[in-house]
């Protein structure tokens, strides 16, 4: 949606007879692009799909895109590392597909022509991209006056607009294509009656019975004593459950902890305390916090409980002009503050105004056009009417209406602009956005707002203390061999901690951050390997060794027999528990004389459903319940291994749901829910077919 805003935001004024001249442009640069080479040898090679290399530097250009786009989605000027993570693996999901659907579209022969991209792009009912991109934002609905506006400006735009527009509308084709092929995928797809009818009894019919358990806790786990055999059998039977779509390691570690010291502390504390004096004379408070801060807070004006720390509400609104607050603690960080300006405004002010993008004709000509139409407006012109000609805001359709807002809904240059003026101003300000022109149309209430200035000083390890940490991580290492990572971490009373399943891409572990160093060692290390260097962490030193590799595809016994312990453990006490359970049915008519056989209590359930297959109680079990379901009443079964223990039962009866009236609406319902699995099942099962080889561990 980033792009999106991006493009509503340069739309102009031309006319429209260039959208073919534009579409023309577009595939000549297509076919002609599509004719160069994606790859420059190995060493920019990220990955292959059917043997199809994918290029580091496309895929560079494509996540720029994409980070740009989710930049001016969320107004950031840099993201969280979490958010380059997403889309990292988004932008290679993205180039994955495309290569994909790519072969299989060429094979099929599905193509969009140049009269089908017209059509969806400036027909009676254009693509839904296209409705959704350029939709007014205030009302959601397709604004087609701007949509035309921007394509008519385009052959005049900056070559950056129209870049994006290419890629835009290169993606809209490949979704065109892509909806071609999934409907050709999914047109076989078909419910009948008797399915709509089994459904429908999953769902609806009803069982009551009654059971006795012996849970696995019943055996303590030291009485129990797993062999190879155990492990191996076990592993026969679900070793499907533990196929890797991507290479996973494991691994062991210890820390040594930078992070700073109470001493540490007080000498940032008494930093930002010999501040305080230049902070009170200081003549430009501006200035003074972007030299002296680490984080550098806009100076605006804020109503209470809008100040950047809670606790300057107490005092900021009670003090004089000038004041000084702090040191302080807050958020890791020693703080001081200082009372700049505090004034009584309107609580909300009521106003429109006219965008004007400075970015396409420079500030100074949108400064001095925003003047001109002051001057309209001042002379007795509508100011809706040229709202709706000039502005280049969401806001022109409605005259540029903004409503009634309170501080904090707006940039502040803005706000500054809107809350210091009375009614009938204008007033021309500039901000990231452009140039408005603003005209205040009423103000309400009244309440005291402050300008507060913060300097920040974080609280961080010294040099002492780091170079204390790195000598005892470095001493560690020195003394370790092959075999005695654990014997040394013990002997020298450190916690070895373990970071089980880690993907190649990974850049912060639970407890680690910024790990992204130590990942590339552990995908490049041998199992049994420990770290060649000391890795930094944040504030934690790290040692590092490499226990477990699972590589894709079905992992192997020795990878996961730590992980299916637990289950294999069951799976024997299970046996053990059968044969008792067993034992008490030989010979017994009823439950009941199961149950005191075995030392058990008999449990009655109702109304369990096959399609919510719980056991009150004892949450999800999916082989009891359907074994239930599968089985006669009134007759005692056999023990059956389940997820909590071994259970016999016996069914009282089942209860029949009314027979099924609206059998289409019922087989429509499930052919919608198969359709979307579908779709997904279709994409993984041709990701598995074209052998997608992932190097970006390389790279990232």
């Amino acid at each position: 949606m980033g792009i999106m805003t991006y493009l509503r935001e340069r739309m102009g004024k031309i006319l429209a007879i260039v959208i073919g001249a534009s579409l023309v442009a577009f595939i000549l640069g297509e076919v002609l692009r599509q004719g160069g080479s994606f790859f420059h040898g190995d060493r920019n090679e990220l990955g292959e799909v059917d043997g199809q290399k994918i290029a580091y530097d496309e895929y560079s250009k494509q996540l720029e895109q994409n980070t740009d786009q989710m930049k001016q989605q969320y107004r950031m000027n840099s993201l969280p590392q979490q958010f380059i993570t997403r889309l990292q693996q988004e932008t290679w999901d993205q180039k994955v597909n495309e290569i994909i659907l790519d072969n299989e579209t060429d094979k099929l022969g599905l193509v969009v022509s140049t009269d089908e991209l017209k059509s969806m792009i400036s027909g009676d009912n254009p693509s839904p991209q296209i409705m959704q991109a350029f939709a007014d934002p205030n009302t959601g609905q397709f604004d087609k006056v701007k949509f035309i506006n921007f394509l008519q400006n385009l052959p005049a735009a900056p070559a950056e607009t129209r870049a994006r527009w290419n890629a835009f509308v290169s993606q809209m084709m490949i979704a065109r294509r892509g909806d071609k092929f999934l409907a050709m995928a999914t047109n076989g797809l078909y419910v009948n009656s008797l399915d709509a009818k089994d459904d429908y009894e999953n769902r609806n019919k009803l069982v009551n019975f009654k059971y006795t358990m012996l849970d696995y806790a019943s055996i303590p786990d030291n009485k129990v004593t797993l062999t190879d055999d155990d492990y191996q059998s076990y592993y026969n039977e679900h070793k499907y459950e533990y196929k890797n779509k991507e290479e996973l390691r494991s691994f062991d570690y210890v820390t040594f902890s930078a992070a700073p010291s109470k001493e540490d502390s007080a000498a940032v504390k008494d930093q930002i305390a010999k501040l305080i004096p230049a902070f009170k004379s200081s003549n430009n408070d501006s200035v003074f916090v972007q030299v002296n801060a680490e984080t550098k807070m806009p100076l605006v004006f804020r109503g209470k409980g809008k100040l950047a720390d809670p606790k300057l509400d107490t005092v900021m609104f009670g003090a004089q002009k000038g004041f000084v607050y702090g040191p302080y603690l807050s958020d890791g960080s020693y703080r001081i503050a200082k009372l700049v300006d505090s004034k009584v405004e309107p609580d909300s002010v009521k106003a429109r105004h006219i965008l004007i993008d400075a970015r396409t004709i420079g500030e100074a000509k949108a400064l001095a056009k925003a003047d001109s139409l002051k001057k309209l407006v001042e002379g007795g012109k509508s100011f809706a009417d040229l709202a709706k000609q000039y502005s280049i805001d969401g806001s022109a359709s409605k005259g540029g209406e903004l409503g009634t807002f309170a501080r904090g809904a707006m940039v502040p240059e803005f706000e500054d602009a809107a809350f210091s003026g009375k009614k009938g101003d204008l007033k021309v300000v500039t901000s990231q956005y452009g140039v408005h022109l603003i005209q205040i149309e009423d103000t309400k209430g009244s309440a005291k707002v402050v300008k507060v200035a913060i300097v920040d000083k974080p609280i961080a390890a010294s040099q002492a203390t780091q170079n204390a940490a790195y000598n005892k991580a470095t001493s560690f290492l020195s003394g370790l061999t092959k075999d005695n990572f654990d014997a040394q971490a013990k002997k020298a009373g450190l916690t070895v901690k373990t970071a089980d399943d880690v993907n190649a891409l990974a850049s912060t572990l639970p407890g680690l951050d910024n790990a992204r160093e130590l990942v590339r060692w552990v995908f490049k290390a041998d199992k049994g390997d420990f770290g060649n260097q000391v890795f930094v962490c944040g504030d934690q030193y790290v040692i590092p060794e490499l226990t477990i590799i699972k590589p894709v595809g079905i992992a192997p016994l020795d990878a996961i027999k730590k992980q299916i312990e637990p289950a294999v453990r069951n799976h024997v006490k299970a046996k053990q528990l059968q044969d008792k359970l067993q034992t008490a049915e030989n010979g017994s008519s009823s439950l009941d004389q199961v149950a005191q056989k075995a030392g058990s209590k008999v449990v009655p359930v109702q109304n369990v459903v096959f399609a919510n297959p719980v056991i009150p109680g004892l949450s999800l079990e999916y082989k009891v319940v359907g074994t239930i379901f599968g089985s006669q009443p009134n007759k005692l079964s056999k023990p059956i291994e389940g997820a909590h223990g071994v259970y016999v039962f016996s069914i009282d009866n089942f209860i029949k749901p009314a027979p099924l009236t609206n059998a289409v609406r019922e087989r429509e319902t499930i052919a919608q829910g198969l359709l979307q699995r579908s779709q997904n099942q279709v994409f993984d099962a041709m990701k598995d077919k074209a052998n997608v080889k992932d190097y970006r561990a390389k790279f990232l």
